[in-house]
This record gives C-alpha cells, sequence and structure tokens, in this order.
C-alpha cells in the first residue's frame, strides 16, 4: 500500500525563499508549487493503482466465492438426495421384516442353495 510522504522543499511554505524586496520570487514559487503538485499527482497515482489492484483482488475473490457456494450446493443436494435413498432403502428392508442383508452371501450360503437344488 503506498504511504504518505510529506514533500521535501528546499525552502518551507510558511517562510519560502525571497528576494531582497522581500517578495518571492516567481521561480521559486513556481518550484514550489511544481513539487508540491508532482508529489500530489504522484500519491494520487500510487492510491489509485491500489485501489485498482484491491478491486481486482475482491472481484476475482468474489468470483471464486460463486463457484464455490454452488459446488456446495450441488453436493449438498446431492447428500441429501443419497440420504433419502439410503432411508428408503431402510425403511424397505424393515418392512419386508428382515435386517439387511450382507451381499454377497456368505460362501456356506451359497454352497447349501446349490446343495438343495440337485
Amino acid at each position: 500500500m503506498a504511504t504518505y510522504r510529506r514533500p521535501h522543499f528546499q525552502g518551507s511554505i510558511e517562510n519560502p525563499p525571497r528576494n531582497a524586496d522581500g517578495n518571492i520570487p516567481a521561480e521559486s514559487l513556481s518550484e514550489m508549487l511544481g513539487q508540491v503538485s508532482e508529489n500530489s499527482v504522484g500519491q494520487i497515482d500510487d492510491l489509485v493503482g491500489e485501489f485498482q489492484r484491491l478491486r481486482e483482488k475482491l472481484r476475482s475473490d468474489g468470483e471464486r466465492i460463486q463457484r464455490e457456494i454452488g459446488e456446495y450446493t450441488e453436493l449438498s443436494q446431492m447428500v441429501m438426495q443419497l440420504t433419502k435413498t439410503i432411508s428408503e432403502s431402510v425403511e424397505k428392508v424393515r418392512a419386508f421384516g428382515g435386517s439387511p442383508r450382507r451381499f454377497p452371501p456368505p460362501a456356506t450360503e451359497r454352497y447349501s442353495s446349490s446343495i438343495v437344488q440337485t
């Protein structure tokens, strides 16, 4: 971030260099005004540049957050649908009066079934 720096002058604004008549020479006044405006313009340019960088960062962060919210919403909906499917499946198993069967059936059940069929 840009920091404020006080302009440096060869003389001071309160007590600028004067000529023999006690007047401020036009060259000194012009030089002082030039330095003041140059420093001010430079500071303003630095601030504008910093604001533009911050604006771009906010824009890209906003886009990223919107994208992540969309991904989260989609994932949340998928989890809700999966939970509903599992719940419905458990209810169907309970309705038939059994406990959920292990798949595949144990080897003893497979062999006993084939023996009975022959």
